[in-house]
C-alpha cells in the first residue's frame, strides 16, 4: 500500500516541464511595423523647400559637429532659411538673430538653377558681408 501512494504521490508532485525557448514571432512582427515606418517617413525628412540644383563635380563637404544652416534660394527668387521664408532685406537680421555670434557657424546655400548668377551672388555677398565666413554653395553631384 505504501508502494501504491508513492507512485500516486510521484506523479501529483512533478511540475511541467518548462519550455526554455523564446517566442520571437511578436518581435520580428513589432521590428517588420518599424521598419515599414522607417522607410515611409525617411522621404519625408529631406529639406523642405524644393529647388532643381546645378550639377558640380566639387567634392562632397565631410558634416562637423555643428549642423549647417540651410539659406535656400527657389526659381522665383524666394529666400528661405530651414523651411522659414525671410526676404532679402531681412536675411542678415534673422541669420544674426539665429546664429548668434558664433563665427564658426556653416551656412549652405541652396540655390535653383535657373536663378541668375548675380542673384545667388547678392546673397552670397551679404552673408559674407555680415561676418559668416563658413559659407559653401550647394549642387547636384555630376551624372545625376
Amino acid at each position: 500500500m505504501a508502494g501504491q501512494l508513492a507512485k500516486r504521490g510521484g506523479r501529483r508532485g512533478r511540475k511541467r516541464q518548462q519550455f526554455s525557448d523564446i517566442n520571437v514571432t511578436p518581435f520580428v512582427d513589432v521590428m517588420l511595423v518599424l521598419l515599414i515606418v522607417f522607410m515611409v517617413s525617411a522621404p519625408l525628412l529631406t529639406t523642405g523647400v524644393a529647388v532643381d540644383l546645378p550639377n558640380s563635380q566639387a567634392k562632397a563637404i565631410t558634416e562637423e559637429n555643428n549642423t549647417p544652416l540651410e539659406v535656400t534660394l527657389d526659381g522665383e527668387g524666394k529666400v528661405f532659411v530651414g523651411e522659414t521664408e525671410v526676404g532679402h532685406e531681412k536675411l542678415i537680421p534673422f541669420l544674426t538673430e539665429v546664429i548668434g555670434q558664433k563665427d564658426d557657424q556653416r551656412i549652405y546655400i541652396r540655390a535653383d538653377e535657373t536663378l541668375p548668377y548675380s542673384t545667388v551672388m547678392s546673397v552670397l555677398g551679404a552673408i559674407n558681408r555680415a561676418g559668416f565666413l563658413k559659407v559653401a554653395l550647394i549642387s547636384k553631384p555630376a551624372g545625376q
